[in-house]
This record gives structure tokens, sequence and C-alpha cells, in this order.
């Protein structure tokens, strides 16, 4: 396993991530445990969770993922490992109203969302703790066209940063970073640091992977100049680019599988002629889908971590495996022809 600098912070995280988004509905805790131990003996040492997990969100399961590992981490040596959540950002009550009665990103909701996470997770500190998506109206989750006008819930972000400086300074926090960023939220979150003195943000965990390569236009290049670490997330499209659902297959106990209408963008029919497209070129040079999705992710220089989630642990072990193949300059030409026709048919 390789390691290295969270963005600008002196921690070190293995070059996988362990997400932990099944913990709770595909998986059980027993389940988790085992994930959890697998990772830890292949070198892993950065786990990824959220208050909101699992998913698909329910007041049923809400925040067990939180609660599996809280309960698995009084077991092990909590300065080895690189424990990373996440407060939600504003949402409808319709959808997660059962948390905090319709979640804001108003000071006093984070500070309650990072206390109630440190109860569950049985820890004094978060090494990285984030903010889930912007307060903001905006483009994430898929949505690409911006729309002016919009905001509802418009915490400044200025104020968000103020509320995770009192954190830090409260040793509650070590480093903070941002999820479902765009170039003008990051461009913010790096311009009030340095104008007000406020911390800077050390990663942003963003979806990256061959059908979904939006990341590259703007946001890698904030990564790479700002040294801000992307936590890639989704780097086998929910598994789609492992190419088990081509044909109509629908796997018994498979993420998409039993949650297709809430992962719905990776099942369209752009999606799948380019999943199609993409598995004949690992047949074609004699590697597993799996290993070439995980490996093009790992390859980029902007990328620190790449976070997987898998149902079973021989899932988890191939996902760990991939960081062993690499990509020749004939695999990386045919990917590109692929992805000139059909360009990031899962934003």
């Amino acid at each position: 396993m390789q390691y290295r600098l969270l963005g600008n912070s002196d921690i070190k995280v293995s070059q996988i991530c362990l997400g932990t988004m099944t913990f709770g509905e595909q998986n059980t805790e027993a389940d988790a445990r085992s994930q959890l131990d697998l990772a830890l003996h292949n070198g892993i040492n950065f786990i990824d969770t959220a208050e909101l997990y699992p998913a698909p969100a329910s007041a049923k399961t809400y925040a067990l993922s939180e609660q599996f590992i809280g309960r698995w981490l009084t077991q092990q040596d909590r300065s080895k490992i690189v424990l990373a959540t996440k407060v939600v950002g504003p949402a409808p009550k319709k959808w997660i109203g059962y948390i905090r009665n319709g979640p804001q990103l108003s000071p006093a909701h984070i500070e309650t969302a990072l206390n109630d996470s440190l109860k569950r997770l049985n820890t004094d500190y978060i090494d990285l703790y984030q903010i889930h998506w912007p307060a903001r109206h905006t483009n994430y989750f898929g949505k690409l066209g911006y729309e002016v006008g919009r905001d509802k819930h418009d915490y400044p972000i200025e104020e968000t940063l103020q509320t995770l400086s009192k954190l830090i300074d409260a040793g509650k926090i070590r480093n903070i970073g941002v999820s479902n960023e765009t170039p003008w939220g990051l461009h913010q979150y790096l311009t009030l640091a340095t104008t007000r003195g406020l911390p800077v943000v050390a990663s942003v965990q963003n979806p990256y992977c061959l059908l979904n390569r939006t990341f590259e236009i703007g946001l890698a290049e904030f990564a790479h100049r700002s040294n801000i670490g992307l936590l890639a997330y989704s780097p086998l499209a929910g598994g789609s680019l492992s190419g088990k659902y081509l044909n109509d297959q629908q796997p018994e106990g498979a993420r998409l599988t039993l949650h297709r209408n809430y992962f719905y963008r990776y099942t369209t029919p752009q999606a799948t002629n380019a999943i199609d497209q993409y598995t004949d070129i690992a047949h074609r040079y004699g590697i597993t889908p799996v290993n070439m999705a995980m490996a093009f992710v790992h390859r980029q220089p902007f990328v620190t971590s790449t976070i997987v989630g898998a149902t079973t642990l021989h899932q988890l072990q191939e996902n760990i495996d991939s960081i062993h193949t690499e990509l020749d300059d004939d695999v990386i030409k045919a990917i590109q022809a692929v992805h000139a026709q059909q360009p990031n048919p899962c934003p």
C-alpha cells in the first residue's frame, strides 16, 4: 500500500480509502467489522463515513454506519486510523427531515452534527471533517446545468469556515474538507482562508470515474496547483463498471439491483453503451473491468485516495488489489477514444 499526504496537512493516508456507505443497509455490523479488519490487514489506514450513511438514506438506518465503525474502533489503536466523516448540507424535510428537523449548515447545526458523530464514533476527534454538499443551490449529484436565482439555504461559506475553525481550536477536528463542490465554491474556500486567516481545506471529495470525468474540467487544476487532494468516490460508478449489470443482469443483493432508482444515472442507455465499450477494452487487453476502471483513477496525479465500497469481502479485496495494475499506453489510448465519443455519460 502506498501513502500520500492529505493536501497541505501532515497526515498520510492510504492510496485506498474504505468507504462505508453500505454499512447498515447492504452490510450487517458483522459484515462491516470484517471489511474494516480486511482493510487494515491490507494497509488501509483511511476510513470515510458520514452522518447520513448508509445510503439510500432513511430514518430507520440513519447513522448506523458511524455506529458500526464506532463500536469497532473501541478495539483498535485510534492513533493509527485516519477517520473522516461529513455533516449533511441543507435538505428538504420531506427527504431527511428526521435529521435535526431539516438540516442546515448553520453554526448550531454543524456543531450539533459533529458532537453527535463523535459520540457515535467513540472518539474525541475527527481527522477530516467534511461538508457533504454545499449550502447554496449549485451543480452536484448529477446536475449539470446551473440555474440562476435558486438559492434557498445560502449560509455563507465564511460563516461555515469560522464555525469549523472554532471546532479545530477546540481539538475536535484536525482538518477540514469539502464534498460535491464546484470550482467557484473551492475558490471561495481558498480565498477566505487566505484573506481571513481561516483553515485551508485539505481535500475535496467528488465523484470521479471513467463515466464521470467532470472533475478534470476546472477542479483538477485547483487540486494540483493548490495542493488539495481529490478523494475520488464512486470509482466503479456504483459497481456498474464491473460490467455485471450489462445485458439487463440484476445480480442478487447488488447495489443497483436493490436501489436501481437511487443510482439511476448508472443505468441509462448512454451509460450502458459506454460501460459496454470500456469492458470490451479491458477484456481485449487481458485486464478485469474492475482493475482497469480502478487503475485509471489511481494513476491520476490529482487523486490522493480512491474511496472504495463493497458488499462482499471478495469485492473489497479485488478493489484493493487494483493498486498493482498499471495501464499501458495502448489501453489509455483506447479509453480516451471512448471518452472522446461519449464524454461523461454519468455526471
